[in-house]
């Protein structure tokens, strides 16, 4: 955070060069097809998908707040990812359905800086998260008998919130460097959502700090990556030494769920995040970011209902009541 102070206060005092060009005011998203151009087709099924995700993030949230049998430290985590991942979509895939049918598919800027804000911090709150529920799983499936007084309900709550604190306090001074640097053209986005690089793309200034803001975000994603990987494969040992087949299959059940999510999340921002030097088409960029914007968030709800048994009979209960 220091660093990115010092180089918000260079900036400030280095003054601005552009004073005979014109301040650009509004992004461009030049990815997104005209209406008339086929527009439609992804809308519709866009709108489907996010609609879905909405609805099926919002009956675990809800599953699991009223479900007495859910209340416990994995179920509680699930249910705050759900409710992060409500909102990380919601950073972007409404703007994107309204670039799908709108003629102009334009944002401002300070629209762009919070669109940016919004979604990293989310994202980097949800990876924090990740990694609170793969040191509970450890905790649960290596030190059994020491689960209940190791995880209780108080240190649950705190890692939540340092998920959180963490997530929203990271991106803050990144975006506020961003805010300083001057925009005078070309103004194309040439990406579904407004994120770093592409904007940074466009500014008409030495933006050559993004090295250290790329070596930073590398090391924050490898640090969360290392310690959810190691968590799990020490939990798989742990599962694999069970003699019995069925202790196995029950010890594993109970975190299947978790490390697909861990995989499908880390995989596609490593794709998006950690390609250093490497360029590719926007095609592909594009693609990634579809991965991780719109993919991953889909099929979650489905990986955490139809992998747990005890949330499929929750959730069963709670749409076919039976009196």
């Amino acid at each position: 955070m220091f660093v990115f102070l010092f180089f918000l206060l260079l900036q400030m005092t280095q003054g601005t060069e552009i004073e005979n060009q014109t301040a650009v005011t509004e992004f461009f998203f030049s990815v997104f097809p005209d209406l008339e151009e086929g527009g439609l087709l992804f809308f519709i099924p866009l709108l489907v998908i996010y609609g879905f995700i909405i609805t099926g993030n919002l009956v675990i949230f809800v599953v699991i707040r009223l479900d007495p049998a859910l209340h416990n430290p994995m179920y509680f985590f699930i249910s705050v990812l759900s409710f992060l991942e409500i909102w990380y979509t919601t950073t972007t895939i409404p703007k994107m359905l309204t670039n799908l049918i709108s003629v102009q598919k334009t944002v401002s800027i300070a629209g762009c800086l919070l669109q940016m804000y919004f979604f990293h911090s989310l994202g980097i709150s949800e990876g924090c998260l990740l990694t609170a529920m793969a040191i509970d799983r450890y905790v649960a499936i290596c030190k059994p008998l020491h689960y209940p007084t190791i995880v209780t309900p108080r240190l649950c709550a705190q890692l939540t919130a340092g998920s959180c604190l963490c997530g929203f306090l990271l991106v803050l001074p990144e975006i506020v460097w961003i805010s300083t640097l001057p925009f005078c053209g070309p103004n194309q986005i040439h990406q579904i959502f407004c994120d770093f690089t592409p904007v940074l793309n466009l500014a008409c200034t030495d933006t050559s700090l993004i090295v250290i803001v790329d070596a930073i975000h590398a090391a924050e994603i490898l640090a969360s990556f290392l310690v959810i990987a190691l968590s799990y494969i020490r939990v798989i040992l742990v599962i694999l030494s069970i003699p019995s087949v069925e202790g196995r299959h029950k010890a594993f059940s109970t975190c299947a769920a978790h490390i697909a999510v861990f995989l499908l999340f880390f995989g596609s921002v490593s794709l998006m995040y950690l390609r250093f030097s490497a360029t590719y088409s926007v095609f592909w960029d594009t693609a990634i970011a579809i991965t991780f914007v719109v993919l991953a968030p889909f099929l979650n709800p489905i990986i955490y209902s139809l992998r747990n048994k005890e949330m499929k009979e929750a959730i069963r209960k709670f749409l076919c009541p039976q009196k």
